[in-house]
């Protein structure tokens, strides 16, 4: 069985593209292998800035004969039906075969189509994958019309097994495949010819070239932190830039280097920060102070003066860099010290939010407001919310974070407490922003939390106000994630309120009476996904949807909890189904005799000692159910429900509810009708499945 060798060689392809497309290129030739017969028993797909590479191991020489037989329609049919029939198996007359059976004498196509050489279906399948390959942009060069991310250079592409390998014939817009390859563009030995992939593995290393990107980030992630180490510090982690720069070269050099004295007073963020969009060094921090005292940059070639030109240039960049960011940042203290936060969000008054929802000063002003009725729901001081929430965005406006957007809410809290503002205002100027996602840290912090429901509740009902919400897997103004968000809070703070009540507040600064059971809905919606990480299943969460109270969210998460706990249980899966016969025996009953049979079952009717218990059985559990959901202690509730399993099993076994004396059934269905508002009391177990 040959091993298949495909290399395609261009200029430098973007990093963020090259695992997607190794990926890419992996799934389209295997696919279009596969699809002619042709399997495989493994493949392996490599990135460097200059070449996507896919190895594939245990190919079929040739893809199998096929012999197929196509049942067509009868031999005297109209002669239009029979050409249709041989027009699609692509067949004569003469390669068909009469049949009889019982409906008569049929038309059968015999195709067969004989197997192909693995070299044939390999160009065939190749050609289609590079002029259709999926590159997010791709570009023209030339006269060709071939598109790709930057100017295709060469193809390699071989067969090979123990008796030696071969070029596969191919040639894509002039470009003819071969077996010879480039190593690094600086350092490499030119051109070379290789007979297989470890051939190729082998002589790309020996022309500086590490083909592997896991390779290349282990190599500059090991070489930067033994450098740090040696002088008393630590690379700060970043798994995204390490991931971004093994894709900018193919040779990493790691070289350390120390920023300068003027600017080791910036907040390790705005270094951080910094470094890392305009340059993509790493950040390198004191362990004992936090402070950032150097970088790393990753070079992609040797020097024989060991970086030490490369390092110099560096800092002559970042020298600059670096002195833009420590004039946005004294000049914003300046303003903050003087001024106050305030007069940062007076100019937000002159920035549009929507043109339907007004400006940002405007959405401040709704966010302020909401924060003060909020504050005693979440334990917070109604004055320090407002305040808070009044000058949570005035960063918005300042040099630094017009620089450098992903910093805001951070620079606000360094500026909430140069201007002297109280520690729980500054604090909550950088959390209101949180959560953003579902790994997020969620904000405690009293005031915090009062200013990051308001941020994230008027957004929300912004947008339902003016009717843009989400649709599909479309969501322009993230709604779904603030949704999430107010989920976060409510649940990790154990905020117990009516989000009804709240989201009409918040309606009514956009003038609106509230679609607030609509929006609620769509909680309910979020809910399900964030509670699908947690094993609940989402007919539970229906089944407690249903209750009284489907607004106070921890209220729901509690009962749906408690729910999938006791339905874990032997006893709690088969209550279910005891429930389920019970409720649909006396639906039945019901709607055949007309009548609601809910009250009257009398324990003297009793014929059996099962039945007796059953009466026996309910009495306790409704003595304890009713008590603990009032208490919400909805675990020892549904444990009483629970304990109700094997009263209702032998109750099953031992009566015909039905039975002839009318007398007895209407007692027992009447008894039905006790099981299920027993456990209705709970949750809505007809929601359940299965």
């Amino acid at each position: 069985m040959p091993d298949l060798l495909i290399e395609l060689f261009s200029e430098e392809i973007p990093a963020r593209m090259q695992g997607r497309a190794a990926e890419d290129l992996k799934k389209l030739v295997t696919d279009g292998l596969v699809e002619t017969g042709l399997t495989y028993a493994g493949a392996a797909a490599f990135s460097t800035p200059r070449r996507l590479t896919l190895t594939v191991s245990g190919l079929l020489a040739a893809s199998p004969a096929i012999r197929e037989e196509r049942r067509g329609p009868k031999v005297d049919a109209p002669a239009k039906a029979i050409e249709g029939f041989l027009r699609g198996a692509g067949v004569s007359r003469e390669q068909c075969e009469e049949r009889t059976d019982k409906k008569g004498t049929v038309l059968f196509a015999i195709i067969e189509k004989p197997g192909r050489p693995a070299a044939e279906i390999v160009a065939e399948v190749l050609e289609k994958t590079i002029r259709n390959f999926p590159w997010p942009k791709s570009m023209r060069w030339g006269a060709g019309s071939l598109r790709w991310v930057r100017p295709l250079q060469s193809i390699l592409c071989l067969l090979s097994d123990d008796g030696g390998s071969e070029i596969v014939p191919l040639s894509v817009d002039g470009i003819t495949a071969g077996r010879s390859t480039q190593g690094h563009r600086f350092m490499g030995n030119g051109a070379f010819d290789v007979s297989g992939f470890d051939d190729y593995e082998a002589k790309l290393k020996r022309s500086k070239v590490i083909l592997s990107a896991r390779e290349r980030a282990d190599t500059i992630w090991h070489d930067a932190t033994t450098a740090a180490f040696a002088q008393g510090l630590e690379v700060v982690e970043d798994a995204g830039l390490l991931a971004e720069v093994a894709g900018l070269v193919e040779w990493p050099v790691v070289l350390m280097g120390k920023i300068g004295a003027p600017f080791l007073g910036l907040p390790p963020e705005v270094l951080q920060t910094s470094m890392k969009e305009h340059q993509k060094f790493f950040s390198v921090k004191n362990p004992a102070t936090g402070r950032i005292e150097g970088f790393v940059t990753v070079a992609n070639i040797e020097t024989s003066d060991d970086g030490a030109t490369i390092l110099a240039g560096n800092n002559k960049v970042l020298s600059a860099r670096l002195s833009d960011a420590r004039f946005f940042w004294e000049n914003d203290l300046r303003v903050a010290k003087t001024d106050g936060l305030e007069a940062w969000t007076e100019r937000l008054s002159n920035v549009t939010f929507h043109n339907k929802l007004g400006s940002q000063k405007d959405r401040i002003e709704r966010i302020a407001a909401l924060a003060r009725e909020i504050a005693p729901m979440v334990g917070a001081d109604a004055d320090l919310a407002e305040q808070a929430a009044r000058v949570a965005k005035a960063d918005l406006s300042s040099e630094m974070v017009f620089e450098f957007p992903e910093l805001q809410g951070l620079m606000g809290r360094y500026y909430a407490d140069a201007a002297g503002l109280p520690t729980e205002v500054a604090a909550a100027c950088q959390e209101h922003y949180s959560p953003l996602g579902p790994s997020d840290d969620v904000p405690t912090a009293p005031v915090s939390v009062a200013v990051a429901l308001a941020d994230k509740l008027d957004t929300l009902t912004g947008f339902w106000a003016i009717d843009e919400k989400p649709t599909g897997s479309k969501d322009p103004f993230a709604l779904r994630r603030a949704a999430l968000g107010v989920i976060r809070l409510v649940l990790v703070n154990g905020l117990k309120a009516s989000l009804v009540t709240t989201l009409g507040k918040a309606f009514t600064a956009h003038g609106e009476n509230a679609p607030a059971d609509d929006l609620l809905s769509f909680f309910h919606d979020r809910l399900k996904v964030h509670l699908k990480d947690e094993g609940i299943r989402h007919d539970v969460i229906d089944a407690v949807l249903a209750m009284p109270g489907n607004d106070d969210l921890s209220l729901v998460v509690a009962r749906a909890r408690a729910l999938s706990e006791t339905l874990s249980t032997e006893d709690g899966a088969n209550l279910v189904q005891g429930f389920k016969r019970a409720n649909n025996i006396l639906t039945q009953a019901e709607e055949k005799d007309g009548v609601e049979y809910s009250f009257g079952a009398d324990v003297k009717f009793a014929e059996t000692d099962e039945e007796t218990a059953l009466f026996a059985a309910l009495d306790a559990a409704d003595a304890t159910i009713k008590p603990a959901m009032q208490a919400e202690d909805f675990g020892k509730a549904m444990s009483s429900m629970a304990n109700l399993r094997a009263p209702i099993d032998a109750f099953f076994n031992a009566v015909q509810v039905n039975s002839d004396n009318q007398v007895v059934r209407r007692n027992r269905l009447n008894l039905l009708s006790r099981i299920r508002t027993t456990c209705l009391q709970v949750a809505d177990l007809t929601r359940l499945e299965g």
